[in-house]
Order: C-alpha cells, then structure tokens, then sequence
C-alpha cells in the first residue's frame, strides 16, 4: 500500500475540486506567481509523505499568457527508505480562464516509472495525450489546474448539503469529482487555527480506501481558499493531511486570534 500514499496526498487537495461549472467564478485568480503550499500527510502517528504546490511564471511560448503550476511529493521517513516515491506534476494554464493548455507528469515509485505529456485543445474539446486522442464535452481540467480553478469558484452561495461535480484527465481517460459542502468550522493546524468551509468528497473504493471510507477537507474560508486539512480513512487506520507553510500568497491569512 505504500506506493499509494504520495498520490493520496495530491490527490486529497485535489478532491476539493469538486465544483460543476454552472457555479459563479470569481473575476480573478485568488492565487498569484510566487504562490507556495506545503503539505505533511500522517499515517497513524508517522509522516509518510510530504507534498509542495506552488505558481511560477510560464517558460513556454503559449497562446496567451499564462500560469505554471507545479506539484511535487515524495515519500518520507521510514516510508522513504523502504519504498522511494519521487513524483512531478506541472499543468500550463490560462491566466484569465485557468484552463489548461498543456499538462505533463513524471512519476517514480519504486522501481516503476510513468510519464506523461498532455495537450489540451479547449477549442475542438480534444485531449491528445501519450496514448493518444480523446474527445470530451463542457469544460475538462488536469490534476493540477482543477485544483487552482476550483480555488476561484464564488461559494458564497453554497447551501449545506449542496454536491457539485468536476471533470479532468488523468491517466488515460475522464474522471467526474463529487463533493459535498458540509458547512463550517474552525481547524487548528501547524500554521495555526482558521475559519474553514467544510467539504465531503465521494471516494471511489480501492486499494486503500474501504467501501465506508469518509474523506474531509477544510479550507479556509477567506480570500486565499487554500486546503488547510484533510482527513481520509484507509483500509488500515487513517491518513491525515496538513498544511506545513505557505508563502506569497495573495491574501493576508489570518488564523483565529485566541
């Protein structure tokens, strides 16, 4: 199970992308070039993994200005000496619509490896990727940049209960995300304690995840929404999530004052 848990912790910020289109975007990104996250996962009472997202200016000659975002994590302690996992994820995208233009992974876990390079065309709705061409409706997003694109979704307006959708590509094919708004409440954290919106995400049974299994995420509920922690049960025991630093952001964050 090991070579699963530096995935489940990028992907754990990502199920907050839960969001259908047909919810108000806000008018601008909440994040700006120079962003960056860190995060610990916990399995039981070791950390198992450690994961960094952060905002670059783009190097690449694209069709409009644009972000480059970035993921990266690897395993840690004990977890790094027996099974070595060293993953990358970076997506190129609009700077207006955050779109994706182009998205690439290079993965190492263990012994295996997998890249990936992906070119999304938002005009004819093809994704060619390097097993070859498909075909999608709507709007659809990578692992990275539905993260950052559900971050500028206006939540004002969520009701208790609420569930939305989110499409992306990743590993070949189409994924829909559901998530339901679970309300709000104050999480303490290493970088202190915050205001936060409450979301439960629907998970897909697996080989860590049990049939009954309950994923939490909570963000902050102010103008950076950034995940602050997540919490998810596993097969055996539980991973928790943690938000370790961050720094440029856009937005003051403002823990609870005591």
């Amino acid at each position: 199970m090991k070579k699963y848990f530096l995935c489940s912790a990028i992907l754990l910020l990502c199920y907050l992308t839960g969001y259908t289109q047909d919810v108000a975007k806000i008018t601008e990104p909440v994040f700006k070039v120079g962003e960056k996250l860190s995060y610990k996962m916990q399995y039981g009472f070791f950390t198992a993994a450690e994961a960094d997202i952060r905002v670059e200016a783009s190097d690449k000659k694209l069709p409009g200005p644009a972000f480059h975002l970035i993921a990266e994590g690897k395993t840690a302690g004990t977890f790094d000496v027996f099974y070595k996992v060293r993953n990358k994820y970076e997506s190129y995208v609009d700077e207006t619509t955050l779109e994706p233009y182009f998205y690439t992974e290079d993965r190492h876990e263990g012994k295996w490896k997998h890249t990936d390079n992906v070119n999304f065309d938002q005009k004819d709705k093809k994704v060619t990727a390097n097993k070859g061409e498909f075909s999608y409706k709507g709007k659809t997003f990578d692992f990275v940049s539905a993260y950052y694109f559900a971050r500028t979704i206006d939540v004002t307006k969520l009701k208790v209960g609420q569930t939305f959708q989110l499409q992306y590509f990743l590993d070949d094919g189409f994924h829909d995300m559901s998530i339901t708004y679970a309300g709000t409440e104050t999480i303490k954290c290493d970088m202190g304690t915050f205001n936060c919106l409450k979301f439960n995400p629907t998970i897909i049974p697996g080989r860590i995840f049990r049939k009954d299994s309950k994923l939490y995420l909570w963000v902050t509920n102010d103008g950076n929404r950034i995940p602050v922690k997540a919490h998810v049960e596993v097969i055996l025991g539980s991973i928790t999530m943690e938000l370790k630093s961050a720094s440029g952001l856009k937005y003051p964050l403002n823990p609870v004052k005591k």
